[in-house]
């Protein structure tokens, strides 16, 4: 995967240059990445009292054991903890800023963020109004980092949730709040049992307002669900899609040969929001070393890194980043590619995408792939 430059002296990234280097996240849902603090405190604040820990460092340990179950199923019962905390105004709008000012802390410089309106609704707070305090929490956020040295771009993507039954809804939510700050829609949820088609009208829908989405596809199900995700419903993007592999033989000599759903997919390149320590987690991959990004990005599928649940994983884009440096040898340029294949899937105008490549992402490289001259 690496070219020629690669082999200069300082293009393989230490820790600090990974986090320094800018890098785009797509696929990171809100109530999977808040600090262990602000649980703790908004939940001592809204008198939620079935956390399993008070202490901040053990609460956080808690999640990450929680969600080292193997089980998709399990992993998502994680968050019945951070989303109880994550019911008032006050509490949407923190959560959202700190996500900002974390993500731009660890070099991210563009990044969609999902979370399902639907489940912030017990306190008795409007679907517009859940909207609303996210959206302004990002912005706040975004100041913050302006004001300590760094620069972010966050957009909402606002998820409904495939077991219940509100994803019109939700995608008409969408697409009112295209212009002020919302950049798509997405399903969440258990895969098993509860197919992207049950939400055909949402989808068709978003197309015929020409609007963007995502589905959560390929995860804990295999290529059924891609299948459906694209030809059924038509989505843009593939949250995960690491089931894909599955379309993918390898023989004795190395020889690889695709079938005709990861042709289709490589051909259209339609991009997969790969999340690998969270893969780990659910069973959808064994170890860093066999995820299967290491050969979809040989065979230049558009393949993206992403963290999916920051708390629930104990992660960030460097953590990921320094897992698949260590499993792959990946260098800087890896690294630009990986952010280039981010960018250029980003649900924002063509025109925006490429500024950010062109005059952020390529020379934020290119300034780090320099330093070796000076030392």
């Amino acid at each position: 995967m690496t070219s020629e430059t690669t082999n200069l002296p300082g293009t393989v990234p230490t820790p600090e240059q990974i986090r320094r280097a800018p890098k785009v996240l797509l696929h990171d849902h809100l109530d999977g990445g808040l600090r262990p603090a602000t649980v703790v405190e908004l939940a001592r604040e809204t008198g939620y009292d079935r956390l399993p820990e008070t202490d901040p460092e053990k609460l956080g340990i808690w999640f990450r054991e929680a969600a080292d179950s193997g089980s998709l199923e399990r992993y998502l019962e994680t968050f019945a903890h951070t989303c109880a905390v994550m019911q008032t105004r006050e509490a949407l709008f923190r959560v959202a800023a700190e996500c900002a000012e974390d993500l731009a802390a660890d070099g991210v410089v563009y990044a969609e963020v999902r979370y399902a309106p639907e489940q912030h609704l017990e306190a008795g707070l409007t679907l517009e109004e859940v909207v609303e305090a996210v959206n302004e929490g990002f912005r706040e956020g975004e100041r913050r980092a302006r004001a300590n040295g760094h620069r972010i771009r966050v957009g909402a993507l606002l998820t409904a949730m495939r077991h219940a039954a509100r994803a019109l809804e939700i995608a008409e939510l969408a697409n009112r709040y295209r212009d002020s700050g919302v950049a798509g829609f997405d399903i969440a949820g258990a895969e098993a049992g509860f197919p992207p088609t049950r939400h055909l009208d949402a989808f068709e829908y978003l197309k015929r307002e020409n609007n963007h989405f995502t589905i959560h596809a390929g995860e804990a199900f295999g290529l059924p669900s891609i299948w459906q995700a694209l030809q059924w419903c038509g989505a843009d993007r593939l949250g995960h899609g690491v089931r894909i592999i599955d379309d993918i033989d390898v023989a004795e000599d190395g020889t690889v040969k695709l079938g005709r759903l990861a042709s289709y997919v490589r051909d259209k390149r339609i991009p997969l929001e790969m999340c690998p320590t969270s893969n780990l987690q659910t069973g959808a991959a064994t170890s860093y070393q066999e995820h299967p990004i290491g050969l979809l990005s040989k065979l230049r599928f558009r393949a993206t890194v992403n963290t999916d649940n920051r708390l629930m994983s104990g992660t960030s884009m460097t953590r990921e980043f320094e897992h698949l440096v260590s499993a792959f040898g990946y260098t800087l340029d890896d690294m630009q590619w990986f952010t280039v294949n981010a960018m250029k899937s980003a649900f924002i105008p063509f025109d925006e995408r490429l500024a950010m490549i062109n005059d952020v992402i390529k020379p934020g490289y290119a300034e780090i792939k320099s330093e070796w001259l000076f030392r």
